[in-house]
């Protein structure tokens, strides 16, 4: 499965992917979190640098980016490889992004502009609307993303799309045993409604319960 599931990146989004560096990353990240290049596969830069279209030295960028977020591993004399899953990282994970979701949620709620909280009303309309599994997730990662932006903290944001890269991951290993529930989509509207209304308090509780439903959905199935 190639990335094009990931295409529904904001205006900002596709601003910010511009340099070679950042398409390159972009591409690659996609690919392995899809699990379009599984884990173990090797990865060779000369093919990467054809398949992509782009020069060698932002492949190597991203690459070295992408070795430091743990999706991808480097052995000397060996080569390079898509790192290995752990379900065990999956409670980690979650313990990890429950706080600091519940944090950007709150600051979303709180910082956002008015483009950034219809942007992700939108978002979660769509997704309210959609019923393929994969298009579901794909508008589930999109309105994480958009919820770290809206928090207005590039470190928060750098820290969560990290946790949810290998998350995303996690769930599309064991999305042929996951079933899609409508009722999951009533934390997105909570989340959003709160953060349109201003609500720090109920942004940071939906996200919450969406986090931990999401965890309790993966683990019955590992």
């Amino acid at each position: 499965m190639r990335s094009e599931i990931f295409e529904m990146r904001s205006k900002r989004q596709r601003d910010n992917a511009g340099s070679a560096a950042g398409l390159a990353y972009e591409s690659i990240r996609d690919r392995i979190i899809s699990l379009a290049l599984p884990p173990g596969a090797p990865l060779n830069e000369g093919e990467l640098t054809n398949d992509l279209g782009l020069g060698l030295t932002p492949v190597r960028d991203a690459i070295k980016r992408l070795a430091l977020e743990h999706l991808i591993v480097v052995y000397p004399r060996r080569g390079t490889f898509v790192s290995e899953i752990n379900l065990a990282d999956e409670r980690w994970l979650t313990e990890a992004r429950v706080e600091m979701e519940g944090l950007a949620a709150e600051l979303a709620a709180s910082r956002a502009g008015i483009e950034e909280r219809r942007a992700i009303m939108a978002c979660v309309e769509t997704l309210l609307g959609e019923t393929h599994q994969l298009r579901i997730n794909a508008l589930d990662t999109e309105f994480h993303r958009l919820i770290y932006r809206a928090a207005h903290n590039p470190f928060l944001e750098a820290s969560l799309n990290q946790y949810l890269n290998l998350s995303v991951r996690l769930w599309y290993y064991c999305r042929d045993r996951l079933q899609v529930k409508v009722s999951d989509c009533d934390f997105h509207k909570q989340v959003a409604d709160a953060i349109m209304a201003g609500d720090p308090q109920a942004a940071r509780a939906g996200i919450v319960g969406h986090l931990r439903q999401s965890s309790a959905d993966l683990r019955a199935v590992m």
